[in-house]
């Protein structure tokens, strides 16, 4: 059974800084795009950033500059360094990636269970 595990969220002054970090386990056989997602209160879940097993990435024009999506294959983690945090990037935040488990033939999305997290203005 894969898992995604989240860690990192928290609450920060506005120009603060988070990084979260999220985990895949289980009975991985490889693991494509890696992103990360927000949904704040009343608004629909929307892409931050998104990574590719090669390590390509791009991001919400929102965050571009400011967040910095990265990632360790050979731990199947992912990061999502946020610098210049300002009070709309609250939300929580979503790990999600494209995995396929050693007993499909192909990938399927797997979610995070969330982090919050709140910056205070």
């Amino acid at each position: 059974q894969v898992q995604l595990v989240e860690s990192g969220g928290g609450l920060v002054q506005a120009g603060g800084s988070l990084r979260l970090s999220c985990a895949a386990s289980g009975n991985i056989f490889s693991i494509n795009n890696m992103a990360w997602y927000r949904q704040a209160p009343g608004k629909q879940r929307e892409l931050v950033a998104l990574i590719s097993s090669v390590g390509m990435s791009n991001y919400a024009d929102s965050v571009k500059g400011r967040f910095t999506i990265s990632r360790d294959n050979a731990k199947n983690t992912v990061y999502l360094q946020m610098n210049s945090l300002k009070p709309e990037d609250t939300a929580v935040y979503y790990c999600n990636a494209d995995i396929r488990e050693r007993t499909r033939n192909w990938a399927f999305p797997f979610w995070g269970q969330g982090t919050q997290v709140t910056v205070s203005s």
